[in-house]
């Protein structure tokens, strides 16, 4: 049989445009016509660029400073300073510092170019204005705190055209300010990066300096706190001894912990024999000692229950040949009775010492528990005594603590008040832009055009990626990694095409025969094949497809029985016009004999065994002897193949049952219906059997929609021969 090729040839890329070409071609107008007016509409616009240093601010620390004073991480730093250079207070400055109120651009009364954006934008507002008047004004933001509504939307205006982009792998900022005018955009970039220097510096020296006068508030009233704290301590320590409460509450503490771990040991102990000592106290008088694990699994018993079953043996066999009253009958007797007054006395002990042992392990458990009170007593009895001694220690540690840290910091912030040194400084001042930034003419057209058809091929092949069901014969090689037997193509306006009927298209029976070819090959020899149709869900065409592979192999002069073994759902009758009062399930149960199921069809080559009424126990007659020894008398009948039609894999486990015990198993396949994960846990659920064979039908093909995906397997002119054949 062919074996596809699982190469990616050019025309499987086609394939998937063609597949998709109504929808990419959507994407490839809307795509290119949206940028292209967004580029006809598009005002110049000129940027100009100013680049910062921003270093961290421990590089302008004063050496010998402690480095936990200053910003630990580099990352959240940066990323505060990159949210200032487009904050609001500092763009308020620079508002102010440019009389942005007589900048045409920002002030309203510069003149916007007529495009077909600004008109619209136009007929937009006056729309508006005229349904409620009141809705431009509710739409203005609300002034921020010393701001004038003026003001606040020239800062928000400002904020809108800064950009700020670190260079990546360095410390540099690059600043840029959007303009109509050139010039203004040079100005207002440097101006934003010099008022950005001068207010970090400013912050720095006002914070230091706010720093130093709380601190020496602070180290005032600190000082105070730790001398008394260390004078209570020492009064303490003189009246009540309190230099050896450390020793003994550590001896103590050890003792705890150690009677601690004995009782949690002793506990565990203690609950694992109460379990087998309750065992033996809830049997019944009705239950022997040894259904108790414990005791089936003491040695002695075993060992008495071993004699007693070797004694049963001898005398089974010595009453084979002896009557009940022969000596020798009466000497086994007695060795029975012997071997199981043994046995009871082995059972009896184990029982004994089951109790025995609960009962020492619960001594056990008292002993500790008594020893750990006691401790705790001891350990309770110290910890009030140190209470107070361990709270005016703690309460003289932290003073001292306290204060040494704030005459650090102190120290370090009157050195680092002396110094002007900046970690922010401007690199590289703005120039004037020599161009405007947006793109104009024939590389808008350019690049309207490569943007709509990348995102058209794009879009095309992300939604084939997406599409993961089973499509060609590559997809079942490469992804199922079975053995493809055969195409079925779709037919419209029949649910149940067969080849028996006059109305289905030759290609239709042209594929079933194609699938005869290969099942022959693949089933040479002599004698019965049974073949296992299945799938992984419904409606993907299985019954159908048995049903026709059946009457392909019957045309094809091979004597063939068709079994539909679907008994939750039957229905190979209804294609084949067969009644279903009788049939598999009744033979199971031994309601029927199969000779009077199996019906006659149209063709004389080709029986059938409907399924007959549904039982309660589908997969379990399926699993019984009987069908074992259905398939097995049927193997050694007239019958050249037999066909049997089972449920999906993944609803129930019928054709699993049923895969070791037949020459092989036919997957059937809907084309674009089965998502690959599906049919990869259903194939897998049915090598787990370990089949003689499996391979898979692709049923439903659409040759009319997708002519391009099974081109190389039929050709263009696959229909079109037929149709001339017709004529």
């Amino acid at each position: 049989m062919y074996s596809p090729d699982t190469d990616v040839h050019i025309l499987d890329r086609l394939a998937v445009l063609y597949r998709y070409r109504r929808i990419a071609i959507a994407v490839f107008v809307l795509t290119t016509a949206a940028m292209m007016i967004q580029g006809y509409t598009t005002e110049k616009i000129f940027r100009a660029q100013a680049r910062l240093l921003i270093e961290d601010e421990r590089s302008t620390a004063v050496p010998g400073m402690s480095p936990e004073n200053f910003y630990q991480d580099p990352d959240l730093y940066y990323k505060t300073q990159y949210r200032i250079l487009k904050g609001r207070d500092l763009t308020r400055r620079v508002v102010r510092r440019l009389n942005l109120g007589s900048v045409p651009e920002f002030n309203g009364t510069a003149e916007p170019p007529s495009t077909p954006s600004t008109m619209l934008r136009d007929f937009q507002q006056r729309v508006v204005h005229l349904i409620k008047p009141s809705a431009l004004a509710e739409t203005q933001e609300v002034p921020k705190v010393d701001e004038t509504p003026d003001e606040s939307s020239m800062v928000n205006a400002f904020i809108g055209r800064v950009n700020v982009e670190p260079v990546t792998g360095s410390k540099l900022v690059d600043v840029t300010f959007d303009s109509m005018d050139p010039k203004f955009a040079q100005l207002a970039a440097n101006t934003l990066v010099d008022e950005y220097v001068e207010q970090n510096l400013a912050l720095k020296q006002q914070s230091t300096q706010n720093m130093i006068d709380w601190l020496d508030k602070e180290l005032e009233r600190q000082q105070q706190k730790t001398e008394e704290s260390e004078r209570a301590l020492a009064d303490y320590r003189e009246r009540q001894n309190a230099l050896s409460l450390d020793e003994r509450q550590n001896i103590v503490l050890v003792r705890l912990n150690k009677l601690n771990d004995d009782v949690m040991l002793a506990r565990s102990r203690k609950a694992q024999k109460q379990a087998v000592y309750d065992q033996l106290r809830s049997l019944t008088a009705s239950q022997h000692l040894d259904t108790i694990p414990v005791i089936a699994q003491n040695p002695d018993v075993g060992a008495a229950k071993a004699k007693v079953t070797a004694a049963q043996t001898d005398r089974a066999r010595t009453a084979e040949r002896y009557g009940e009253k022969h000596p020798n009958m009466q000497k086994v007797n007695a060795d029975v009775a012997e071997a199981q007054r043994q046995y009871d006395l082995a059972v009896n002990r184990a029982a004994s010492a089951i109790k025995n042992e609960y009962e020492t392990a619960q001594l056990e458990e008292q002993a500790y528990s008594r020893g750990l009170d006691s401790a705790k007593a001891d350990a309770q009895d110290l910890s009030k005594k140190s209470v107070d001694y361990n709270v005016m220690e703690r309460e003289a540690k932290t003073n001292r603590d306290i204060f040494q840290a704030l005459m650090t910091r102190e120290k370090e912030l009157r050195v680092s008040s002396n110094s002007r040194q900046n970690n922010v400084r401007v690199v590289d001042h703005a120039e004037v832009p020599r161009g405007p930034l947006a793109p104009t003419g024939r590389r808008t057209w350019l690049l309207s055009l490569a943007v709509g058809l990348v995102l058209a091929v794009g879009v095309a092949y992300g939604l084939d990626y997406m599409n993961d069901t089973i499509k060609t014969p590559e997809d079942v090689a490469r992804r199922l990694k079975l053995p493809f037997l055969g195409l079925v193509p779709s037919v419209r306006g029949d649910k149940h095409p067969v080849l028996a009927s006059s109305h289905v298209p030759h290609d239709f029976g042209e594929s079933f025969r194609a699938l005869r070819t290969s099942l022959m090959s693949k089933y040479p020899g002599e004698g019965t094949k049974i073949l296992v149709v299945t799938s992984a869900q419904p409606l993907e065409g299985k019954t159908t497809t048995a049903a026709n592979i059946a009457m392909a192999l019957a045309y094809g002069g091979s004597r063939v029985l068709l079994v539909d073994a679907d008994m939750r759902r039957p229905g190979l009758h209804r294609p084949l016009r067969l009644t279903n009062e009788r049939g598999l399930s009744q033979v199971l149960i031994g309601q029927a004999r199969v000779r009077d199921v199996i019906q006659r069809t149209v063709d004389p080559n080709l029986l059938a065994i409907t399924a007959g009424r549904t039982p309660p126990n589908p997969s379990e007659l399926l699993a019984s002897e009987r069908m074992k020894t259905l398939l097995t008398n049927l193997s050694h009948g007239p019958f050249d193949w037999i066909i049997i039609d089972t449920p999906p894999v993944l609803a129930v486990t019928d054709a699993v049952i049923l895969a070791p015990a037949v020459s092989g198993v036919t997957f059937v396949i809907g084309a674009e219906m089965t998502r690959r994960r599906l049919a990869e846990r259903a194939i897998e659920t049915i090598l787990q059997t370990r089949p003689k064979y499996t391979a898979v039908v692709l049923n439903k093909v659409d040759f009319a929609r997708n002519k391009y995906y099974y081109s190389r397997y039929y050709g263009h002119q696959y229909k079109n021969y037929y149709a001339e054949a017709t004529v």
